[in-house]
């Protein structure tokens, strides 16, 4: 038995190899059944961000053995991202087995693992990537339960630590990006595009508590205005076809669609500048939004994933005292869920033993039996083992 990681994150690959594994919900999806099938796992998992993609399986008795079994799923991950035939892809692929794998997922989901120290998105990316493989029916008792312990934690650390008490983003880091390059953003046009997304509507909420913007937020049909976060005074919205005809005005764009294209190339963005004014384009998408030849316009500041890197340190660096108290709650319930996993994986062992006892009971009577047990303990454990073995008995 055995739970298994595989993991691409903005830690070990830089944005075009990530780009690689921004998985659709569908391959999300395929993968994990394919995981499954061909991969001969019992349960499987996929967190997909925009700072990583992170495979999780659990594997019963026999496959859980199988010294291939990460050849294999590095094979099927990266047919499924169409990079099979890239020799340079696996040094950027990261690989982790049973309680390293544990921790690993609680580091992630309490947000330590990310490139913003404690920011609130990836507890509900975890959530729903935990939701989705149900949905599938590809998680599990063990892999359900390590994502509810995993998910159970963070909200503990969000609760009894500041970790989250100042709440960061990639999002809030493009906001604070474009302020600092404009020397302030009152008074600025900024347009959002993708405001009903995720990350989109984390933008937006961080624009609506600034004073004196001008927002506009595009939109695929501007008569579908259900979305309550995009709903501003502040806020007009524009067909996302019409984008390009805005340009000229903006101060800032940010970008932040889960499409599969650029949502603006530099040949066309060039075209419709005619204002000679600095400008700040931010992508936050991974796959990128914008063609990143747009930095080399005149007066352009640019900025995409990993350009926010320095900006989180200096967010990182702060909250040190915090990361250690939620280190702390971490080790807890990663005992608790090892524990539990063991147990559940020792559940036949148990019952044959229980089976044995009272067979030795009804031949050589109770307290033979319970001695024989000692004795076959002592036998077979190490010191160490048997002093942890008493300290249990201990009342």
């Amino acid at each position: 038995m055995s739970i298994r990681l595989v993991s691409i994150s903005h830690k070990t690959a830089p944005l075009e190899i990530r780009e690689l594994f921004a998985f659709t919900k569908e391959q999300q999806e395929e993968l994990m059944k394919l995981l499954i099938s061909e991969g001969g796992a019992a349960e499987s998992v996929v967190i997909a961000t925009c700072n990583r993609t992170e495979i999780y399986t659990y594997y019963g008795d026999q496959e859980g053995q199988r010294k291939n079994l990460f050849t294999l799923q590095q094979q099927l991950i990266l047919r499924e991202a169409g990079a099979g035939d890239r020799q340079d892809v696996a040094d950027y692929l990261r690989f982790y087995q049973d309680e390293k794998a544990v921790c690993h997922l609680f580091s992630v989901t309490a947000g330590l693992d990310s490139m913003v120290v404690g920011e609130d998105q990836i507890l509900g990316q975890v959530k729903k990537a935990q939701e989705q493989a149900l949905e599938t029916g590809t998680a599990g008792k063990y892999l359900n339960t390590l994502f509810r312990y995993a998910i159970t934690c963070a909200k503990k650390i969000k609760t009894e630590t500041d970790l989250s008490k100042t709440s960061v983003s990639t999002a809030t880091l493009a906001v604070k990006a474009a302020d600092e390059a404009l020397g302030g953003l009152s008074g600025k046009n900024v347009m959002v595009i993708g405001g009903t997304g995720q990350i989109g509507s984390i933008v937006l909420k961080n624009l609506y508590s600034m004073k004196g913007l001008h927002i506009y937020s595009t939109i695929r049909n501007v008569t579908l205005t259900h979305d309550a976060h995009i709903k501003s005074e502040s806020n007009t919205l524009i067909d996302y076809k019409e984008r390009y005809e805005y340009l000229d005005q903006m101060d800032v764009v940010i970008s932040a669609t889960a499409s599969p294209h650029y949502t603006l190339t530099c040949a066309r963005v060039k075209e419709k500048l005619k204002t000679d004014k600095p400008r700040v384009f931010v992508d936050l998408a991974v796959p990128v939004d914008i063609e990143e030849s747009i930095a080399g316009l005149s007066r352009t500041f640019f900025y995409n994933m990993d350009d926010f890197e320095e900006l989180a340190r200096a967010n990182n660096q702060a909250k040190k005292q915090a990361v250690r108290q939620a280190g702390e709650i971490l080790d807890e319930y990663q005992e608790d869920f090892m524990r539990w996993m063991i147990f559940q994986q020792a559940v036949p062992q148990i019952q044959a033993t229980k089976a044995w006892i009272e067979e030795e009971a009804e031949r050589k009577g109770l307290d033979r039996a319970i001695d024989k047990l000692f004795y076959r303990i002592r036998e077979n454990a190490d010191p160490e083992e048997l002093r942890a073995f008493f300290r249990c008995l201990q009342p």
